[in-house]
């Protein structure tokens, strides 16, 4: 039977991520019409909105990092508080921009802030929850979360760019009440009365087992964020090219891809449970997306309902976000978990700064859709290499400590 606090914890993280992943996606949503709100014309569009989506996931790498190391050394509480105030002010501050320099700035340390919730939320929970649940907490974690993208899409339909930064810092500063309620995990705790090393980031790097673990666990995500990133945020340009049969909104594209990713989540977790294998469940996620990733560039003339039914489906072939980030934290010890399950999903967005700078040099030679084809190759080949090399986990107890 689960406790009433464990079940408030796994709600607090569930509504944490939720608003954290609002504020990550609606730049993807709103990227046209606050970029026209700002004064930039319609050519810089594309360029400008890749330069903010970079600098956001950069500060997602740097965050990463630093939240991750914080949380190993001071307690996975604290930095939920310290993730959502530094990214929750970034947010209102964003509905007041006006030139794209500032606009920049503020992407940065949004990003920065956003780095601390997925990692900090996963780690108590997975430790909280006994071993034979903590894939059904996790997953229910993620799923939640993934409804912040179809609240950014319904709330940026509704209101104004500006309103729905608003709308996100609210809801960020709101959920720091509820943050009141929630517990340290006893297994830092722990460790922390053993004296062990920790929040030691580069004793990931003196391994070569901690450094085959960290790299396979990033690498098998980066298919997830090129789809997110590239293919569905830059759709309404991939949807000229292949000819769709109608006008393709980047905002419609994320919700039908989100509303995706909530199913599939919610079925990797749960296959994962049934299979009793994390490595089992993720191949057959990645298997589908290469499927559709195919479909995606090789199909022409579709209309825009088959377009958005097809994103919908790649949103739930990459639906392994809560399995990623499950298999990311039991794959260290607790010394270093937090900064394992901090580092590696900002690692797996930050990815996304060298796979779009590799596409946009590739787009001016090859052109916007075999660029994305020979990119795509290029994640799919590291997101399985990736699973190949981090160890099972199902089951694994989750008190031990990297020495």
């Amino acid at each position: 039977m689960i406790k009433r606090q464990t079940f408030f914890l796994v709600l607090v993280a569930s509504l944490g991520y939720l608003v954290d992943i609002y504020d990550l996606i609606l730049f993807s949503v709103v990227r046209v019409p606050s970029l026209r709100g700002i004064g930039l014309t319609d050519q810089d569009l594309l360029d400008k909105g890749v330069l903010l989506l970079n600098l956001q996931m950069t500060g997602m790498l740097l965050g990463g990092v630093a939240f991750g190391v914080l949380g190993d050394k001071f307690g996975r509480v604290s930095v939920l508080f310290g993730s959502i105030l530094t990214y929750s002010v970034a947010n209102l501050a964003n509905a007041f921009v006006h030139d794209i320099h500032t606009y920049a700035l503020l992407r940065l340390i949004a990003g920065f802030g956003l780095a601390g919730e997925l990692g900090a939320g996963i780690t108590l929970v997975a430790e909280t929850l006994p071993k034979e649940k903590r894939g059904i907490g996790t997953t229910i974690v993620a799923s939640v979360g993934m409804i912040g993208a179809l609240m950014a899409w319904g709330v940026a339909k509704t209101f104004d760019w500006r309103t729905a930064f608003i709308v996100g810092g609210v809801m960020g500063l709101a959920l720091l009440l509820l943050r009141m309620g929630v517990f340290e995990s006893g297994m830092f705790k722990n460790v922390c009365e053993k004296g062990v090393r920790r929040g030691e980031f580069f004793m990931l790097f003196n391994s070569r087992s901690r450094m085959r673990r960290f790299f396979g666990s990033v690498m098998m995500g980066v298919p997830l964020w090129f789809m997110v990133g590239v293919m569905i945020t830059l759709s309404p340009e991939f949807a000229q090219v292949l000819n769709v049969q109608g006008l393709v909104e980047g905002g419609t594209s994320v919700f039908y891809c989100y509303s995706g990713l909530v199913f599939g989540d919610m079925c990797s977790g749960l296959l994962s449970q049934y299979l009793r294998s994390r490595k089992k469940s993720i191949a057959f996620s990645l298997i589908l997306f290469a499927i559709g990733m195919a479909y995606f560039f090789l199909r022409r003339g579709e209309s825009v309902g088959e377009f958005y039914a097809l994103c919908f489906f790649l949103g739930f072939s990459c639906g392994y976000w809560a399995m990623f980030a499950t298999v990311a934290a039991e794959q260290f010890g607790t010394n270093m978990r937090a900064t394992v399950a901090t580092c590696t999903p900002n690692f797996v967005r930050g990815s996304l700064v060298p796979v779009s700078a590799a596409f946009m040099a590739l787009k001016s030679d090859l052109g916007i859709l075999n660029s994305g084809m020979v990119i795509g190759a290029c994640v799919m080949t590291l997101g399985f290499l990736g699973l190949y090399m981090i160890d099972e986990s199902y089951g694994k107890s989750m008190e031990f400590e990297e020495r």
